[in-house]
């Protein structure tokens, strides 16, 4: 047992497992952004009185939750960098950063839409009418009345899709990002088998300690922030 926990503590000094999750919080925190903002003109577009937004938010989201996370990073690379030559960044292990990015933020921005959505249903449905009546068009209404308590009202869904973005960020390894987790974690095991167990909690455990403070935060600001009725 004292020379299995051995090896285990020599992965440590062999990798730099702290530096892949890093990498992971870091793909997170700028998808998480990212996604927020286009989550919420996608939001937007599917309250708007416009039908044709209507519909278009609709498809939008539709197409990207019933798509795999790991086609969309891999069209990242195969379709736009290799076949369109577009890149966004002149060094390589930037470029494919960047486009794990833009992947994430383009699938997850379809559950920040939802879940901002859900918020708007939390809002009382007179407040929206008294808008209405004292002539406040729909942006401004939507900016100054409704939003404000949506993203109340949505912190526990939103805290739910940071947590599933978290976990996602591993997928960047089909964006050819190599120095996260999951990368890190194939490689640990094919260079060390005789520990495949430890190694699979080592990371099991830092996903823990990652995404239980999200949970607990969300929760809390959920109850202390929730729309009064």
């Amino acid at each position: 047992m004292g020379d299995y926990l051995s090896q285990i503590a020599e992965l440590f000094s062999q990798y730099d497992i702290v530096g892949a999750f890093w990498v992971n919080i870091q793909l997170t925190f700028w998808a998480a952004i990212l996604s927020l903002v286009l989550g919420t003109v996608l939001a937007l577009m599917r309250i708007s009185p416009i039908v044709s937004l209507q519909w278009a938010g609709a498809a939008y989201v539709n197409v990207l939750r019933n798509t795999p996370l790991t086609i969309i990073m891999t069209f990242m690379v195969l379709g736009i960098w290799t076949q369109l030559q577009i890149s966004l960044a002149q060094d390589f292990a930037t470029n494919f950063f960047r486009f794990a990015v833009v992947g994430l933020t383009i699938y997850h921005a379809a559950f920040v839409c939802e879940a901002i959505r859900s918020g708007v249903n939390t809002v009382p449905l007179g407040q929206a009418e008294a808008a209405r009546a004292i002539g406040l068009p729909f942006l401004p209404a939507a900016r100054l009345i409704i939003l404000p308590q949506a993203f109340r009202g949505a912190i526990a869904p939103l805290g739910n899709t940071l947590i599933a973005l978290l976990k996602n960020s591993t997928v960047a390894v089909a964006a050819s990002v190599s120095t996260e987790t999951a990368t890190l974690m194939r490689e640990m095991i094919e260079n060390n088998s005789s520990v495949i167990f430890g190694i699979f909690f080592i990371f099991a455990i830092g996903f823990v300690i990652l995404v239980i403070p999200i949970g607990l935060l969300t929760t809390s600001l959920s109850t202390r922030l929730a729309v009064r009725r």
